[in-house]
């Protein structure tokens, strides 16, 4: 896998349903407030991500993440660590074909979502089981046009704007009226971090991806330090041209504030695009977490936390039995589709953002005690040992929060729930191991 390949799989985990179509639930919270919620979480995300980054070129290995917590915390915060991981790129994958079905609403009212979410996993895990570089190449494509799509849309947004088309300029008017740019207050842009933060939620997906980078000393720091800037240029820049662009109390949860903007403005041709473009996005994360969760999967039966029947791979390199068990799993959305259409997506958000935060906050406890056995790294984490406590502090209020926040209420109920539930398979399996010797 080579370096345009580990940056596009960056990209592609994080373009995806979290800002085009999250964002409005993030919009609605804090108005045009919620730009400076994007930098904050922006900032902390690349924090985690220099840490991992850091980790990563001296210990490069596919699902790193138990693997460093387990070499730097401890065996059961490894096994803690990557059930969560791989649980995470399950309810990923679910929302993602949820949330392709939504998007399909808008041409095809009628089709039922489970159909949609049948056909999108079929196709997804046919183009991963060629090949890791069809993965690869798959991915670099998709997001490509995502990218391309989301600059695009920032640039007629902004002529739009500034009144450098035909129309008049639409000016600043709609972040300064409609309450100004923080109608709810700062309390508005602290209850939108919560939906902000998962939007930022794939990027780590680069960590897994570290044992099949080629010269993981030079392509990882490149693909890290490269994605970040251009995550936030677009996030920031995105956010900031659809609340130009249209009232933000007028950008609902039921579409994706980007086609919203396009179809107030009258320009249903180019809401059409660029429904299809949030299909994309939903897709190549899709994409992205089966690639992942696999590799996860067999790292996890390497280690002896998971079955051996996963540690295998073909001759071409695919993890076949890990890819096709998380495949079925993941199907379990056509099956939640079909009985709970409309009223499943948010509860699935809600249960990601915790894993999230497990998966953050032992990156930021294991880079603590990596540090102090590697001080001498080549890539080096900014503002240590700060940064660590930084994060943690945030993603301690994040989780307060969730608790505050009815629609995200389940996620932090079962966030302690689910580690205390891994904390005792473990236990259990370290009993067990003890009397099977």
């Amino acid at each position: 896998m080579k370096s345009r390949h580990l940056q596009m799989i960056a990209f592609g985990s994080c373009i995806g349903t979290g800002l085009f179509l999250g964002s409005g639930a993030s919009i609605q919270e804090a108005g045009p407030g919620v730009i400076a919620a994007y930098a904050i979480g922006g900032f902390i995300i690349f924090l985690i991500m220099r840490m991992l980054g850091e980790m990563a070129v001296e210990h490069p290995v596919a699902g790193s993440f138990s693997a460093y917590a387990r070499e730097y915390i401890g065996p059961i915060a490894g096994f803690v660590t990557g059930w969560n991981w791989w649980f995470t790129t399950i309810v990923v994958g679910m929302v993602e074909l949820t949330a392709a079905g939504t998007i399909m609403d808008f041409w095809f009212p009628g089709i039922p979502h489970w159909l949609t979410a049948l056909v999108a996993l079929v196709i997804v895990t046919a183009i991963n089981l060629v090949h890791v570089g069809a993965f690869a190449e798959a991915e670099f494509w998709l997001s490509l046009i995502k990218v391309a799509a989301l600059i695009l849309m920032i640039v007629v947004g902004a002529a739009i704007v500034f009144g450098l088309t035909p129309e008049p300029a639409l000016g600043l008017s709609n972040i300064t009226e409609h309450g100004g740019f923080f109608p709810n207050g700062i309390a508005g842009v602290l209850f939108s971090l919560v939906a902000v933060i998962f939007s930022f939620g794939g990027i780590i997906s680069i960590g897994t991806a570290a044992g099949e980078a080629q010269d993981p000393a030079k392509s990882l720091p490149k693909a890290i330090n490269n994605v970040i800037w251009r995550i936030l240029i677009f996030y920031i820049g995105g956010i900031g041209i659809i609340v130009l662009l249209a009232p933000w109390n007028e950008l609902d949860t039921s579409t994706s504030p980007f086609v919203r903007a396009l179809s107030t403005l009258g320009i249903t041709a180019a809401a059409t695009g660029l429904n299809l473009i949030v299909l994309v996005a939903a897709v190549s994360v899709f994409n992205t977490m089966t690639f992942s969760g696999a590799r996860m999967l067999r790292d996890l039966s390497r280690g002896g936390q998971a079955p051996p029947f996963f540690d295998s791979v073909n001759a071409k390199g695919v993890p076949v039995r890990a890819l096709l068990f998380n495949a079925l799993l993941m199907g379990s959305a056509v099956l939640l589709n079909f009985l709970f259409e409309g009223k499943i997506l948010i509860v699935l958000l809600a249960i990601i953002v915790g894993a999230e935060l497990i998966s953050w906050s032992a990156i930021a406890v294991a880079h603590l005690n990596f540090r102090k056995r590697c001080p001498n790294a080549a890539f080096r984490a900014p503002l240590y040992p700060i940064a660590n406590y930084l994060c943690l502090a945030f993603f301690a209020l994040v989780i307060a929060l969730m608790f505050m926040l009815p629609d995200y209420r389940t996620g932090a109920i079962v966030l302690p729930c689910w580690i205390v539930t891994l904390a005792l398979i473990w236990l259990g399996k370290k009993r067990h191991d003890a009397r099977t010797k």
